[in-house]
């Protein structure tokens, strides 16, 4: 656990993984390795990570959990014989970096990517578009579910973009919804809901959407409050939260940036619900900000839980990242999904005309209802299809506090429509 906590918290130490870490320099070396890996029969996966940059506090343990079960697939045999061949790079949130990398490793004959950031991945849609390779990110932005651009409000259409779990819109309106049946259990007259979060293109993807759904409930949406992404004194931002009377307060950052808002905000004593997103909630958050009932949803179970799927998970964490101990939060297990969504779309096109880019997406499309083998009860069943790229609109909601530990419990779970209204936004 104190191995764990310094890692994630720190946001400086070192993983202990044997990544395949490259500067933007040494990419131009390792394209000379291209030649003698197309003699193998493998392909060219690139994976984009952050472990020294601002959304690092997560990047450290979702990373990890693409890299060990791509090592693990590849260690037994690979998909159907064909080897992986996994470039890392470190690219510290900086979008420049990431089209960089993504320039370079196309001409490598890159098959698919394993993306990370919002503003990066959604700088690359009309690119990988183009070239036709299939993304595979850790943003959630429903900016990236419109295949075909069939909703006029798409901003743009996304068909070679994909993600395992709820959008970060859909994961926010299920929190909306939650928030305003405890208002009416609680016989709250007037509840009030606001987004706390940076002016970035991932704290903003699901605000306009949840402020919509929030309205459309009967909630009051109040003004949003600009919180930066790196931790400080947010004393003044938590009077502001105080002053506009929210019950319901959606936390849109993560980390560091969310322990510092709750510590302030319980400094001059904001009496609210805190809601984060997907990646604002983990048992290091919580013990970190001795956080008292935060809600915040999960698209997996959490590592030890008693489902099918946690065997394999297990063997690939003890085989990788922790292999000397600790527990992995339910970010690395989402990272597991990930690539085994993507290893079994290269499978189905490895028998479907080779393992292409085009082919890949294809596969995407193959299943309906679909789990990875061995992961069942860990990744939930999603359905891609060539107009919808919204996987899951399942979200489980869990509460979280510290008392000396950490508990989470599991407090409801909706399925939301699907929308078209909601397609792409």
């Amino acid at each position: 656990m104190k191995r764990q906590k310094k890692q994630y918290a720190e946001g400086k130490e070192e993983t202990k993984v044997k990544h395949t870490k490259l500067t933007l320099l040494a990419l131009s070396a390792s394209l000379l390795l291209g030649a003698s890996a197309q003699a193998q029969d493998s392909v060219f996966v690139g994976h984009l990570v952050d472990y020294t940059g601002p959304t690092a506090f997560v990047g450290k343990a979702y990373g990890p959990g693409v890299y060990d079960a791509i090592n693990y697939v590849n260690a037994h045999g690979g998909i159907d014989g064909t080897q992986i061949e996994l470039t890392q790079l470190d690219y510290a949130y900086k979008v420049p970096e990431a089209l960089a990398a993504y320039k370079a490793w196309s001409s490598r004959d890159m098959v698919a990517m394993q993306g990370w950031g919002t503003a990066d991945t959604e700088a690359l849609i009309s690119f990988v578009a183009k070239d036709k390779i299939p993304v595979f990110s850790a943003s959630y932005s429903a900016h990236l579910t419109d295949p075909q651009g069939t909703n006029p409000a798409t901003q743009k259409p996304a068909p070679y973009n994909f993600f395992y779990g709820p959008s970060y819109s859909d994961t926010c309106r299920a929190l909306a919804q939650w928030a305003a049946e405890d208002a009416k259990e609680k016989g709250i007259e007037n509840p009030t809901f606001l987004h706390a979060g940076d002016n970035h293109p991932y704290p903003n993807a699901p605000k306009e959407a949840c402020k919509a759904y929030a309205e459309e409930l009967g909630m009051t949406v109040a003004d949003p409050v600009v919180v930066p992404m790196a931790p400080g004194d947010f004393k003044a931002q938590c009077l502001t939260i105080k002053e506009s009377g929210a019950q319901y307060v959606y936390l849109a950052n993560l980390g560091g940036s969310v322990v510092a808002l709750l510590k302030s905000c319980g400094t001059v004593g904001v009496e609210a619900n805190y809601m984060g997103n997907v990646w604002a909630g983990d048992y290091v958050t919580i013990e970190a900000s001795q956080a008292k009932n935060m809600i915040f949803p999960s698209s997996t179970p959490f590592y030890g839980q008693d489902v099918p799927g946690m065997d394999l998970v297990t063997k690939i964490a003890e085989s990788g990242e922790f292999a000397d101990g600790g527990k992995p939060t339910h970010h690395y297990i989402r990272g597991i999904c990930s690539a085994y969504y993507m290893m079994e779309a290269m499978a189905w096109a490895k028998e479907n005309g080779g393992i292409t880019g085009e082919n890949i997406k294809k596969g995407m499309y193959a299943k309906q209802d679909w789990v990875p083998e061995g992961l069942e009860g860990v990744c939930l069943p999603s359905t891609w299809t060539d107009t919808d790229h919204r996987g899951l609109m399942t979200v489980a909601i869990n509460q979280g506090s510290y008392d000396g530990e950490v508990k989470i419990e599991r407090i409801n779970e909706t399925t939301l429509p699907r929308r078209d209204d909601w397609l792409g936004l």
